[in-house]
C-alpha cells in the first residue's frame, strides 16, 4: 500500500511540474537557458506568437551570427539605430527592424536590418520596453524566441 502511495504522489508531483513549466515558461529540454559561458544575467522569452515578423526575424538574425545576448545601454540606443539604419533607405507600410535592438551595445552598425509590418515591429519593441524597463544599463539579457 505504501508504494502506490509513493507512487501516486510522485506522479502527482510530475503533473504539477510539467503544468509549471508552462505556464512559467520553464525550459523542460534538458539544456541551461543560459549560453555556455553563462553570460546572461536573465534570460528573456520572447513571443513570436504575438509578433511573428519580428520573432523571425530575430531568429533569422541569430543563426546569421548576429549576438544572441543584449547588453542594455539605452543612453547609446539613437546612435546605434543611426548607425544601424544607415544607407537602408524607408519603404512605404514597413518599419526597418534592426537586431540586435538599438538598445543594445551589440547592435549598431552591422546589424541585421529586415523591412517588416509596423504594427508588429512596433508592438514588439513595446513588448521588449515593458519587460526590461527595471534592469539597469549593463544588464545582459539572453533573447529565446518561442
Amino acid at each position: 500500500m505504501r508504494k502506490k502511495q509513493v507512487s501516486i504522489f510522485t506522479i502527482i508531483i510530475a503533473a504539477v511540474l510539467l503544468f509549471a513549466s508552462q505556464y512559467f515558461d520553464w525550459p523542460l529540454d534538458g539544456k541551461t537557458s543560459l549560453p555556455a559561458n553563462g553570460s546572461a544575467e536573465i534570460t528573456l522569452y520572447f513571443p513570436a506568437d504575438r509578433y511573428p515578423e519580428t520573432g523571425l526575424h530575430i531568429k533569422e538574425a541569430i543563426a546569421a551570427g548576429e549576438s544572441e545576448i543584449c547588453t542594455i545601454d539605452r543612453e547609446h540606443a539613437e546612435q546605434r539605430r543611426k548607425e544601424s539604419l544607415r544607407g537602408i533607405p524607408t519603404k512605404k507600410g514597413y518599419d526597418r527592424d534592426e537586431w540586435p535592438m538599438a538598445m543594445c551595445a551589440e547592435g549598431g552598425k552591422g546589424a541585421d536590418v529586415k523591412y517588416i509590418d509596423p504594427s508588429d515591429n512596433r508592438g514588439a519593441g513595446s513588448w521588449v520596453s515593458n519587460q526590461l524597463e527595471s534592469y539597469p544599463n549593463g544588464t545582459r539579457v539572453l533573447f529565446v524566441v518561442k
